[in-house]
């Protein structure tokens, strides 16, 4: 049986507040630390949570030691793009808000958050799935398979 389990609306806060854990360690966040947004973020969120059958999933391990406190946290969306040779039918899973607190690092909840939506993205037909590794990060990806691409990404911000 996995540690993880999937996220539920009532997870939403502590969702949020791994996600910002991941953000203020991101280079590119530009040390900007405000949690400003996450009132805004937090109905939308609980929304998303809430939906089991969509293209959102996210899994997360609790801190036996604090009840009602998340440990770590992977997020995925499933999207859909023209199909091409090795992935017919179009579908690319996205990972994306990996982040475990700094005190719960290296006892396996990301790797357990990870398999459970790498069985998510399997189970709805992902021919592949893509993410954005940090250096620390990238030797769990690798040992659950992920190998790097070349990245021609370019980003318009609206």
């Amino acid at each position: 049986m996995s540690l993880a389990r999937r996220a539920l609306p009532e997870d939403a806060v502590e969702v949020l507040r791994l996600r910002q854990v991941m953000l203020d360690a991101l280079p590119i966040a530009g040390g900007n630390a405000s949690t400003d947004w996450h009132d805004e973020s937090l109905p939308t969120l609980r929304k998303r949570l809430a939906e089991a059958e969509g293209d959102f999933a996210a899994f997360v391990v609790e801190r036996p030691e604090r009840p009602g406190t998340l440990a770590a946290l992977v997020v995925g969306t499933l999207e859909y793009r023209i199909g091409k040779a090795g992935n017919p039918q179009g579908r690319v899973g996205y990972v994306f808000s990996v982040a475990t607190d700094p005190d719960a690092r290296r006892r396996g909840y990301a790797r357990a958050c990870m398999e459970e939506l790498l069985d998510w993205f399997r189970a709805r037909g992902a021919g592949h799935v893509l993410l954005n590794a940090s250096p620390a990060a990238e030797p769990l990806y690798a040992s659950l398979g992920f190998t790097r691409d070349p990245d021609p990404s370019m980003r318009l911000r609206l």
